[in-house]
């Protein structure tokens, strides 16, 4: 408490004062003197409140002497160097018009002023300066508001003269002063209290004591300084305390943050999963799709191929009845010529011989194209298993795009594939097998009988 003029061994209040008025020169200057003296009786009611108020040790309230005291001690400073203005009944000097300017340099003074305005019973202007002094004190903002108001000596100016202790270098020390007032816990009542009637005197005899106190002031003092170091314990732990509960509400509102970041990405996550599912089943109705038509061509390959055996064992039914006719026919033409018989009969064997070989031969080419279309259905099976599977597999992994692009380009594989096979089919059926054979009879100019038989696949 060495701010407030306080030491560890105490000495006597009137001594104190002469000797701080014995080392100071003699001032000229009779306003330069009054600052100083009200500076001084600033000092002395702050630190006998802070003392009384320690040793006290409950809540004051409005009757406590020395509280009633401080309070006049900062009206004679706040009203000394005031400007009088002039009204239509009489002049006008009072300490309200400063401190109604509080309201609009300090944010969240607004409340405690508009209290005052409402306080009922209130008629003068130095009745509701009192009143909001009190609520000052009650709300430990009292330095806060004093010195937000001193930094603005542009507008103290329409107030104050210019010796007056707001002003100069005195009013700094009291705002700096009044910052140990905190430690002090006010419990005033304003709404029953006359403040516009009271008489502001400061009574000496509260500050005027004898030697035989002093034993007793230093105990007060050494409790108080215990006291005093153990509201500085807990103001410290309350500081730490209200850091740790901001830096708690920091992590709050970020994991509140963090927890909206993931609900969004879960969201978004849900609906993706729904689109892949939708992919997924339009993917499996495309393999259906292409299964059944798979399963479509196979059968009409199969058709085909039974038709085209059909096909074959009727052209071997028709040449079976082709080489009869040929065998009716050269036993009438053997009837008929006796001489060229033999040469007849040996180029009708040679011929028939020629033919079968012939129709045999057409008959394996046919045999190996059906064994070609055979292992060309099987290897489509195999193609459309391997499809199936790749699709499967596109579906469990989640690549359903590139498994539907695999399956377009390996169906665009097997028709491609399929085309030629068709094409060669078609060709080898559309083309003709002529079978000439010549009879003759003998080297002369006789008639020469010819029998062509078209077969056609």
């Amino acid at each position: 408490m060495t701010q407030f003029g306080a030491t560890r061994n105490p000495v006597n209040w009137v001594s104190h004062i002469t000797a701080a008025v014995v080392s100071q020169p003699a001032a000229k200057d009779p306003a330069v003197v009054e600052r100083r003296n009200l500076l001084n009786m600033a000092k002395l009611s702050i630190k006998g409140l802070i003392e009384s108020a320690l040793s006290y040790g409950r809540t004051l309230d409005s009757d406590y002497p020395p509280l009633q005291q401080f309070f006049v001690v900062m009206e004679h400073c706040l009203k000394h160097g005031l400007k009088v203005r002039k009204s239509f009944l009489s002049f006008n000097r009072t300490i309200w018009g400063p401190l109604e300017m509080v309201e609009k340099l300090y944010p969240g003074a607004e409340e405690i002023a508009a209290s005052v305005r409402d306080l009922p019973g209130l008629r003068t202007p130095l009745g509701r300066a009192r009143a909001w002094l009190r609520l000052s004190m009650m709300q430990k903002k009292l330095a806060d508001y004093l010195r937000c108001l001193i930094m603005r000596r542009d507008l103290l100016s329409e107030f104050y003269e210019n010796h007056a202790v707001m002003m100069e270098e005195e009013g700094t020390v009291i705002v700096g002063l009044l910052v140990g007032l905190n430690v002090i816990d006010a419990n005033l009542c304003v709404k029953g209290e006359d403040l516009d009637s009271q008489v502001g005197v400061i009574d000496f005899s509260i500050y005027l004591k004898s030697e035989e106190d002093d034993h007793d002031r230093e105990g007060r003092n050494v409790h108080i300084s215990a006291i005093l170091d153990q509201k500085n314990y807990v103001e410290e732990l309350n500081r730490q305390l209200n850091g740790t509960v901001s830096s708690l509400h920091t992590r709050i509102d970020t994991m509140e943050k963090s927890n909206t970041k993931l609900i969004e990405e879960l969201a978004i996550a849900k609906n993706n999963i729904i689109k892949l599912q939708e992919e997924n089943h339009q993917l499996r109705s495309e393999n259906a799709m292409l299964f059944l038509r798979a399963h479509h061509q196979l059968e009409a390959a199969k058709a085909g191929i039974e038709a085209e055996q059909m096909y074959r064992q009727h052209s071997r039914h028709g040449l079976s009845e082709i080489f009869t006719d040929i065998c009716t026919h050269h036993e009438e033409l053997q009837m008929r010529q006796d001489s060229d018989a033999d040469i007849v009969k040996v180029r009708v064997q040679h011929e028939m011989e020629l033919a079968v070989k012939l129709l045999e031969k057409d008959i394996h080419e046919k045999q190996g194209a059906l064994i070609s279309l055979k292992e060309q259905l099987e290897d489509v099976k195999a193609i459309n298993f391997d499809m199936y599977q790749k699709m499967q597999r596109s579906v469990e992994d989640g690549k359903e795009r590139d498994g539907n692009e695999r399956l377009d380009a390996m169906s665009n594989q097997m028709s491609a594939a399929m085309k030629p096979l068709e094409h060669s089919d078609k060709e080898a059926l559309n083309q003709p097998r002529n079978i000439d054979i010549p009879y003759m009879k003998g080297a002369e100019s006789a008639p020469q009988y010819k029998l062509i038989k078209d077969i056609s696949f």
